[in-house]
């Protein structure tokens, strides 16, 4: 039986904590409890869903915490758009951010667990 540790998006999803966690060492000091936070919260998030959920008995309790993962993606990748704008971050590393995310987003996972229609 796989565990979590075994999943890509798991692992993409552990790369693109890490790479916030660096990315928003640069933040200003006043941001410290602001959207620095916020983004390592949210990219903790992922990760920590796809982990949880895989300890669920059922798909159907995967598949939701799933859904969690990708709300707290989409919630990162806004907050990555946001820290460009307020140029917090670089131009580089906002598209790399924006590529492990995406990349994140576009695991065949949440799909795989997708209701089949009858």
């Amino acid at each position: 039986m796989l565990s979590y540790k075994d999943l890509r998006v798991w692992q993409q999803a552990i790369d693109l904590a890490l790479g916030t966690y660096r990315a928003t060492e640069t933040f200003p000091k006043h941001e410290v409890y602001g959207l620095s936070q916020q983004m390592r919260r949210a990219a903790v998030s992922i990760a920590s869903n796809v982990a949880e959920g895989k300890g669920r008995w059922s798909d159907k309790e995967f598949r939701q915490f799933l859904f969690h993962a990708r709300g707290s993606l989409l919630e990162l990748e806004t907050q990555i758009l946001i820290a460009s704008r307020l140029e917090y971050l670089s131009g580089d590393c906002s598209k790399d951010l924006q590529c492990q995310a995406t990349q994140v987003g576009r695991s065949g996972l949440l799909n795989s667990l997708a209701p089949r229609a009858a």
